[in-house]
């Protein structure tokens, strides 16, 4: 997957929503997320694992971007988890952990493990660009995952 930026929605155990742009990895179905343990979207996710996601995609220079949203799980790992340790190692998070936040967080960092739900949504992927230019309404589409 080429793209590495989405916008995270989360929310607190009241439903006071919170929503932050942040790099991504996507490896073997699931989002990695790297953070501060200290930061809203963990208190969020500690509260209410419920999140959702927003990754647009920017194919032409005019018009809305195309995108993908869902919603998911999320769950919390420390720096030091094996799960983590093993992905590092074998490099599945670069795109996450290559402009030095872990180095800038220190013992306080931590990675979020998103898992999507199977209903996917997008717009305007797979939609010939025509159809979008006269009718913005036809590019809505869903997809279930197995």
């Amino acid at each position: 997957m080429r793209r590495s930026f989405c916008t995270l929605a989360t929310a607190d155990a009241d439903g006071a929503p919170h929503a932050v742009g942040i790099n991504y990895a996507f490896v073997d179905g699931h989002l990695y997320l790297a953070t501060g343990r200290l930061t809203k979207k963990v208190r969020n996710i500690r509260q209410n694992p419920r999140v959702a996601v927003y990754i647009a995609i920017r194919k032409y220079p005019m018009g809305p971007p195309w995108s993908i949203q869902f919603q998911g799980m999320a769950t919390v790992l420390s720096h030091d988890d094996p799960e983590i340790a093993g992905l590092r190692k074998a490099g599945k998070l670069k795109n996450i952990t290559r402009f030095g936040v872990m180095e800038k967080v220190g013992s306080d960092g931590c990675f979020l493990k998103v898992k999507p739900a199977r209903k996917i949504h997008t717009y305007g992927l797979g939609i010939p660009l025509l159809t979008l230019i006269r009718d913005t309404s036809q590019g809505e589409r869903t997809v279930e995952l197995n």
